[in-house]
């Protein structure tokens, strides 16, 4: 078993895998494409690696407000429902792109270095956190 993790984007999507216990989360590749090429991808990943359920990063203002990236969110999760027979939830993503950002800077990778991981490796960090709170919470 593994679950899937998105970060969805309108130019770059990030995605990673969990480990078959799902107890890690792994960077995966970014796809770039309109939200067809996208959807395509993300089944045939998830169809190749066994995926059981996807979890799509839910941007969310401090506040816990939904704003207008939170809509496009949710719709592409309704397709994604569509598309796939895994089960598609969505989880809280904030701040999950500034912690991958300070991390990266922290590793000293250049702008062009950290716009190419920026998105997997905010995917990792919302996945991780989804897998951590699920084990939590079964314990």
């Amino acid at each position: 078993m593994a679950v899937l993790g998105v970060d969805f984007g309108l130019k770059r999507t990030g995605i990673a895998f969990s480990d078959p216990g799902e107890v890690i989360a792994f960077p995966g590749p970014v796809i770039q494409g309109d939200e067809a090429a996208c959807l395509r991808r993300i089944a045939e990943e998830a169809a190749a690696r066994g995926v059981t359920e996807i979890v799509i990063g839910l941007p969310r203002n401090m506040n816990g407000s939904e704003g207008p990236m939170g809509a496009r969110v949710a719709a592409f999760a309704d397709k994604l429902r569509a598309a796939v027979p895994a089960r598609v939830v969505t989880w809280d993503e904030r701040l999950t792109s500034v912690q991958a950002d300070r991390a990266m800077l922290e590793g000293d990778l250049s702008r062009k270095k950290r716009k190419k991981r920026i998105d997997a490796l905010a995917a990792q960090l919302m996945l991780q956190s989804y897998l951590d709170a699920r084990r939590r919470a079964d314990a």
